[in-house]
């Protein structure tokens, strides 16, 4: 036998590995909190916690505990169950959205190659399991799981410091129904690295779509594409790197085309895209020389196959890529010049159109994303913020200025919200507080982005843009001059000959500054009229191109610097939760732990500020009204609402729960809960509390449920015998049970049975031979027939002379005939087979009829034949050389309600007096009540589907008249045949003598004192009745009798559960036992 508990990768059979939460830590040192990563690191522990922080280290190889065992463990369970995980951390995000009807946002940082990206996969993948839907659902599922590869196709590369580096930001949010269904979402991505498409480091990629194109395409694709080997194109032979390690560019090509499908891109567009991404390639390889004072293209052979996948006429793209047209104004008239580039301007033309084009197509995958799950209106959402990571090169340019800069924002974020935020609320709200110190980097951030008094660095770098003439000359030496005059005492900012350093919260970083690398903030590029040929294309660039607006145009770094407080405002209206990442190593190996830089990640992030933070301060606060709110369901005094001040009521709440004291504390208007443990004991008890209302609320609807599969399968029995049999008394008002053997406790007689076969009817039977002896047969009916269960004595072997259960005989639905019953009110009834017939006497014969008709018309698709009359003739087996022969039942009538039998050669003749007459049906409603028993609470039974998987509960009527039904697992009293229960004498004799005034004298004798007198028993006043049934009591608030016994009745209830009073306890029994006095 297996054990129950679950089995997990960190809970059993392993060593500890340092402290899960380093607020645990004995030492809050750099060097502790290195060590304890370092030690789980090694241990294939990738996941620590800060308090609700989690600290992720890449592992650089594929973890085995993100498989559905793990989401299953971590689904719904308290943070401090189960060992970290990041799927811990997506189902509290999940959880705190239901419950408390806010939006979420997990913001995941940390420097290039940390596993950001790869974390964000993994919390919409556990997402996507744990939440409902139907096909709608699923797919907005699907989507939002298929935008990853395609998104990472065309916005990811290899860098020196990290295969399957972002390359642009990406804010993904989940949207969700009220009910916590995905059932839409939308993406905002941020300032794609366009500087990658023309130019790499060296050890690098360009773009990952290029690479799997070329390795992925078929052989139509290559043709129709022109597709090489990637060293025949000037935009990927730069770095001389073709190959990353583990990655299979061809079949991730596959799955880059499969996640267009399914996002719903149509299969023209596709091409296109695909036809750009060559376009781009092709337009690389077009080279210019200087020919006199101008560029001119060195071969114009090359011009044609970018013109064709582009859609552009080759000598038109060969003039745009040579000129450019400038507006003359004199004298009040406007007049247009071609103006000759000269060669270094026309490379910077055609790598301006190289990346506009591939800007606007990554803009356009992104929209047909958002398209195909947007919905028309917000309800929830969890927002899932994956961008790039702090990034140190040996060449720092615009572009790792612009991710540097974002990284800051991001850093503000936790600070300002982690550090900064939780104290000065201490402070408000009048809690007991020792501020701890800790750098703030805003001061890094407004040195990059003022406006005005100084200007920040990108305003300074717009204005240089701004006045940049078209050849740019001195240009780089203008920016440092204006850089120095502004921010050159800053003491986060240095300047030497070729660029300037900025002291980034992550270290000190310094960028280039060249002329090139100037003009990657100017974004306006006026060859859009060239493609205009191509209908895709065109769509790429919607904007008006006949515009007279002068303004200034946007720059990049204006764009990015908008984008980036946009961003921040829409993490801030979110509950934020945090993942910090961090790179053990540069050798991208496992477990190769590089000190120094594990030591710098530590103290850059902040991590022993914010263990200080949480180890001092409180794990959850709340405003009064919504504490009162969450948890008013816990007393009765706060339930539905509290009556008095707030904070009264909060305190009442904890008080009511022996919180202690020292775990909380009150507030001027929160009340704040220092450890996870305490406010987890709150939700434990909500949850009890709320488990117990649905418990009530499902056995009420159970039972109402149960009530009308009963009164339907109560009228299907009654129509059967309507207008063609006599009735029993009591007879129409008796409950269906099914199994009247306790089938559950009884292995020797489900060793018939299939392994989980289901059991219908179970009940003991008299089966009746050619002389028409009485023989014990169990009766079992399954949806696979009927089995006749006898016991014979064993006549050899070990177990000789033992009585053991026998199976008589199967009967298949295949091979029944018909059913045969008398009109009178007797039990018997024939079963017509193919080889012989049997006649059977059951008490609960009606029942057993309603089931087997139904389950013979489910399996053979037609109605058994049934058919009435006073003179049934069946088949008896054959034995030995002798015919089978057959025999005759009569019926007749006679007095009393118990039936005769009187057998004559061949002939049984059996004798009833009148019953019910047969056109009675209706049976009381109104009589009806339901009682379980046996088993545990919370499983259903009905009756026909017995034993389904296990009988835990089983809801009937009162019990029949003639015969209670066991408790599961207890013994049956044999049923006496009702042929052989004579009118019996008075058995009073048998019961134990009074003891007279002798027995009163001898206890009178052996007592230290006479007991005082009896107390004369009253006179009943109410009204008597006699027990006309035995009735033994199955539960603590039921009373037992034996016939004839007569008691007080109290109360008669229109349920058919009447209240009486037997030896001076009163309980429950049914009220159709007895008979009024």
């Amino acid at each position: 036998v297996g054990s129950c508990e679950c089995y997990h990768w960190q809970s059993q059979n392993v060593k500890q590995s340092g402290v899960d939460d380093m607020v645990l830590l004995s030492k809050i040192t750099e060097d502790a909190i290195v060590d304890n990563l370092k030690k789980r690191y090694m241990d294939d522990y990738i996941f620590t916690y800060i308090g609700p922080v989690l600290i992720s280290v890449n592992p650089f190889k594929q973890m085995p505990y993100f498989t559905d065992r793990e989401i299953e463990m971590y689904q719904g369970a308290a943070q401090y169950e189960n060992p970290p995980h990041i799927y811990a951390l997506s189902d509290n995000m999940y959880r705190n959205m239901m419950i408390d009807a806010e939006n979420q946002c997990v913001i995941i940082s940390g420097e290039s190659g940390a596993g950001k990206t790869v974390a964000a996969k993994y919390i919409m993948g556990y997402i996507s399991k744990v939440s409902g839907g139907g096909s709608k659902v699923q797919h907005v599922k699907d989507i939002i799981l298929q935008s990853n590869p395609l998104l990472e196709a065309f916005g990811n590369a290899k860098t020196v410091r990290n295969n399957n580096s972002s390359r642009f930001g990406k804010y993904f949010e989940i949207q969700f129904s009220r009910g916590g269904e995905p059932d839409g979402g939308k993406i905002s991505n941020f300032l794609l690295e366009k500087s990658r498409v023309v130019s790499q480091n060296e050890n690098e990629r360009n773009f990952h779509i290029y690479y799997q194109m070329i390795e992925g395409a078929n052989d139509q694709q290559k043709e129709s594409l022109g597709i090489m080997t990637p060293d025949y194109y000037c935009y990927l032979n730069q770095s001389g790197t073709y190959k990353v390690d583990g990655t299979n560019d061809s079949k991730d090509f596959q799955e880059t085309m499969e996640a267009m499908q399914v996002i719903g891109i149509p299969g023209d567009h596709q091409t296109q895209v695909l036809q750009i991404v060559g376009g781009i390639l092709h337009l690389g390889n077009i080279s210019f020389i200087e020919a006199g004072n101008y560029g001119k293209v060195e071969s114009t052979d090359l011009l044609a196959f970018p013109a064709y996948l582009l859609g552009i006429d080759p000598s038109r793209l060969q003039d745009k890529l040579t000129s450019r047209k400038m507006e003359s104004k004199w004298a009040g008239k406007s007049e247009s010049i071609n103006v000759t580039l000269n060669q270094e301007q026309a490379t910077y033309t055609r790598d301006a159109l190289a990346k506009a084009l591939y800007a606007r197509l990554f803009d356009y995958l992104v929209e047909a994303i958002n398209k195909a799950i947007q919905k028309p209106h917000e309800e929830f959402s969890i927002g899932v913020l994956d961008i790039y990571g702090f990034e140190i090169f040996q060449r720092n340019g615009f572009e790792q200025f612009c991710i540097n800069f974002v990284n800051e924002k991001l850093q503000q974020i936790f600070i300002e919200l982690t550090l900064k935020a939780e104290q000065e609320e201490y402070v408000q709200e009048g809690i007991k507080w020792t501020p701890i110190e800790y750098f703030n980097n805003k001061i890094v951030c407004d040195l990059i982005e003022n406006k005005l008094n100084p200007p920040g660095i990108m305003s300074v770098l717009d204005d240089v843009c701004a006045t940049m003439h078209a050849k740019g000359e001195g240009a780089d030496g203008t920016l440092l001059q204006k850089l120095q005059a502004a921010v050159g005492v800053h003491e986060h900012f240095n300047s030497w000959n070729s660029g300037f350093v900025v002291h980034h919260y992550a270290g000190k970083v310094d960028y280039g500054i060249t002329t090139s690398q100037i003009r990657r903030n100017k974004t306006k590029v006026t060859l859009w009229h060239l493609c205009l040929s191509s209908t895709f294309i065109r769509g790429l660039f919607p904007e008006n191109l006949n515009t007279d607006k002068k303004s200034r145009p946007t720059t990049a770094s204006s764009k990015i610097k908008k984008q980036a407080n946009d961003l921040v405002n829409t993490l801030m209206k979110c509950t934020p939760h945090y993942i910090r990442c961090i790179k053990p190593n540069e050798t991208k190996r496992p477990k190769d732990w590089e000190e120094s830089r594990g030591r710098h990640q530590v103290e850059y992030l902040g991590l022993r500020e914010n263990i200080r933070v949480r180890r001092a301060g409180f794990a959850y606060r709340r405003l009064f009204n919504k504490f009162l709110n969450r948890y008013a369901i816990l007393t009765a005094e706060t339930w539905p609402c509290w009556r008095g001040p707030e904070q009264q009521g909060v305190l009442h709440l904890l008080r009511s729960v022996n919180m202690d004291t020292d775990q909380y504390q009150m507030g001027r208007s929160k009340v704040f809960v220092k450890n996870p443990e305490s406010l987890f004991l709150l939700e434990e008890m909500r949850e009890r509390k709320f488990d117990t209302f649905a418990r009530i609320i499902q056995k009420s609807w159970r039972k109402y449920i149960a009530r009308k599969k009963y009164e339907q399968m109560r009228e299907e029995a009654s129509d059967i015998l309507y207008n063609s049999k006599e009735r029993r008394k009591n007879s129409i008002n008796r409950n269906f049970v099914g199994d009247y053997l306790g089938l559950e406790q009884r292995p020797e007689l489900r060793q018939f049975l299939a392994k989980r076969e289901r059991v219908d009817f179970a009940d003991s039977v008299n089966k009746f031979d050619r002389r028409f002896k009485s023989i014990k047969r169990d009766l079992i009916l399954t949806p696979k027939g009927i089995y006749l269960i006898g016991r014979e004595k064993v006549k050899k072997g070990p177990e000789k002379g033992q009585i053991k259960e026998v199976l008589k005989r199967k009967l298949e639905f295949g091979s029944l005939s018909g059913i045969s019953l008398s009109t009178r009110q007797d039990d018997f009834f024939i079963l017509h087979e193919s080889q012989y017939d049997s006649l059977l006497e059951s008490n609960f014969k009606t029942e057993f009829l309603s089931l087997l008709l139904k389950r013979y018309e489910e399996a053979i698709k037609r109605k058994l034949s049934i058919s009435f009359t006073d003179r049934l003739e069946f088949r008896v087996k054959k034995e030995g050389w002798g015919g089978g022969g057959s025999r005759v039942v009569v019926f007749q009538r006679g007095q009393g309600d118990v039936a005769e039998l009187k057998a004559g050669g061949k002939t049984l003749s059996i004798t009833v007096g009148d019953g019910l007459p047969k056109s009675s049906s209706k049976w009381n409603q109104t009589t009806a009540t339901w009682q379980t028993i046996g088993g545990e609470p919370g499983k259903n039974f009905l009756p026909g589907s017995l034993n389904e998987e296990k009988i835990m509960k089983v809801y009937i009527f009162w019990r029949p008249p003639s015969t209670a039904p066991p408790k599961l697992g207890s013994q049956r009293a044999p049923r006496v045949p009702a042929h052989s229960q004579n009118n019996q004498g008075n058995l009073d004799f048998l019961n134990v003598p009074d003891q007279g005034m002798s027995g009163k004298q001898r206890k009178r004798s052996i007592s230290q004192r006479p007991p005082p007198a009896p107390k004369p028993q009253p006179q009943p006043k109410g009204p008597r009745c006699r027990a006309i049934y035995q009735y033994i009591g199955q539960d603590t608030d039921e009373i037992s009798f034996d016939v004839n016994d007569v008691f007080d009745l109290i109360k008669e209830d229109p349920s058919g559960w009447w209240t009486g009073r037997v030896q001076g306890k009163e309980g429950l029994f049914p009220g159709n036992y007895v008979e009024k006095i």
